[in-house]
């Protein structure tokens, strides 16, 4: 990604992200944020996605959104609220918890369409560790961010783990042309 965040920058959204998040967990009034606020960048509209994760590392929650919508600020607080009690993988995180989470942003480039000519195209296109996925098949989507790269580094595993995510069988990407973007992110997160 090539208009990378400031370190600021980064802090002020982890900031904004912890305090949504502790906020929506302890039930307390959320005031709406000042945009005047934040820098320029801040304020203008960008997609992403929050994963918390408890310190021992489990996934409690990972919500975000593809194309930006909001100013990059209120898109970061929305879905840090999400993922901290909307993920429906599961339960919502407690107070007694919000000591124990660790936050991780991933802010999105625009998707872009990948071309491909069958299934093995496919594979040689796709550059693990570098590129988050998206897959549409008719009214299913899903995507993974690069980062599931490191669990996922075999390229066909990939796939069929997103095909499953999509609600589709596993083996679908090799028996049909499925439409295929993919976007890169620029990733930070707590040092906690």
């Amino acid at each position: 990604m090539e208009d990378r965040l400031t370190d600021d920058e980064r802090r002020v959204l982890l900031r904004v992200a912890r305090q949504a998040v502790s906020e929506a967990v302890n039930r307390q009034r959320r005031l709406p944020l000042n945009l005047s606020e934040f820098s320029q960048r801040l304020q203008e509209p960008g997609a992403t996605f929050v994963t918390i994760t408890s310190r021992k590392g489990a996934l409690r929650g990972c919500i975000g959104a593809l194309e930006p919508n909001l100013p990059l600020v209120e898109d970061v607080r929305e879905h840090a609220i999400s993922a901290a009690l909307e993920d429906f993988r599961f339960a919502p995180v407690q107070p007694a918890e919000i000591d124990d989470i660790q936050i991780e942003i991933s802010r999105l480039t625009l998707p872009q369409p990948l071309e491909y000519d069958g299934p093995v195209a496919l594979l040689d296109k796709l550059r693990p560790h570098i590129d988050g996925v998206i897959l549409t098949d008719g009214v299913h989507r899903a995507t993974f961010l690069p980062q599931v790269w490191k669990k996922l580094p075999d390229k066909s595993a990939f796939l069929e783990n997103l095909c499953q995510k999509m609600g589709v069988p596993p083996d679908t990407w090799r028996r049909k042309k499925l439409r295929v973007l993919t976007y890169q992110v620029e990733e930070f997160h707590e040092d906690k």
